[in-house]
């Protein structure tokens, strides 16, 4: 069964295959690309998590810490330092006693939240695809080393 994709809007922006090679045309080295820049910090394991919490509103270290109970409190420590760095959370003292501490997102934080909503909801939707493509490649991969195996043995 072949399903089409639906047609993309006509876009004036040049294909982002085309970007890259723009890139490596100007000169850039390939570590310097903005995207591989930015995704590299959006990407990892944690950020993403903590950036759709803090989509939502002002999280204390303690809320983020509860919410996400399997990272450790040096990774989210780290997570959260690393997020300020790119621009897109910001730390607050809180005039308490003893002192908290809140995060929320930046304005870029924010201009960050519908495209990483739209990228959440593509996983959702597909999440079953991409667990299906895994077991057969798997299941093709584990078939081809026997395959060779046999062919060793014989």
């Amino acid at each position: 069964m072949s399903v089409s994709a639906p047609l993309a809007a006509v876009s004036t922006e040049p294909p982002l295959s085309q970007k890259l090679r723009d890139y490596r045309g100007e000169g850039m080295p390939i570590d310097r690309c903005p995207v591989r820049d930015v995704l590299a910090q959006i990407g990892d394991k944690w950020s993403t998590l903590f950036l759709l919490l803090l989509a939502e509103r002002p999280h204390r270290f303690g809320e983020l810490r509860r919410a996400v109970p399997d990272i450790s409190q040096r990774m989210l420590t780290q997570t959260l330092r690393d997020l300020q760095r790119e621009g897109l959370v910001a730390r607050a003292v809180l005039p308490l006693v003893p002192p908290g501490v809140e995060y929320r997102l930046t304005a870029l934080g924010q201009s960050l939240s519908e495209p990483l909503a739209q990228l959440v909801r593509w996983a959702e939707a597909h999440h079953g695809d991409v667990r299906a493509a895994r077991a057969a490649f798997q299941h093709e991969q584990s078939g081809a080393a026997t395959s060779v195996q046999t062919r060793r043995s014989a």
